[in-house]
């Protein structure tokens, strides 16, 4: 194998600290300000809202649609299992759907889909995480309404003028 084909790893900016609170530039949850818990492979970051306080669960995010802030949060409550179970591929990878063909999918195409159930496992990690981090966001003023609120620009606001 060759140098050039070697994987390397991943080199994160250093800003991105676990505890560090972060702004998500997109995705659904764009705008909104994470904690950053754990830093992954691949340029892969894993965060929460928590989603008690802003509603955004457990994701995985591209390093490259953050922007750090100076703001920290501390992380020692938080039970390092959980968060090594919630970072595996396998946690995250989609359910299988099964597909249906003939004259049964085209007389269901009108009907509305079914809510999704969200497995009560994943519901019982995202509460053991929040509320370990809920208890130090506490402790800090103004540190729950900070994180509930979202990030949006005015006319006239240059982003790379700003000081997160």
């Amino acid at each position: 194998m060759s140098e050039s084909s070697a994987v390397k790893p991943t080199k994160y900016r250093s800003s991105l600290q676990p505890g560090t609170v972060l702004i998500l530039l997109a995705g659904r949850f764009r705008g909104k300000r994470v904690v950053l818990l754990k830093q992954l492979s691949g340029g892969v970051l894993l965060v929460t809202g928590p989603f008690k306080i802003n509603g955004v669960p457990l994701r995985r995010v591209n390093a490259a649609y953050v922007i750090a802030t100076s703001t920290k949060v501390d992380l020692k409550g938080i039970d390092d299992k959980t968060i090594d179970k919630v970072s595996g591929d396998s946690y995250f990878a989609r359910e299988k759907r099964d597909k249906k063909t003939g004259e049964e999918a085209f007389f269901k195409q009108g009907e509305k889909a079914e809510k999704k159930e969200i497995d009560s496992s994943r519901v019982e990690d995202q509460k053991a995480v929040d509320k370990a981090l809920l208890a130090s966001i506490k402790k800090v003023d103004s540190l729950g309404p900070y994180l509930a609120s979202s990030f949006s620009l005015r006319k006239g606001q240059k982003p790379h003028a700003m000081v997160f």
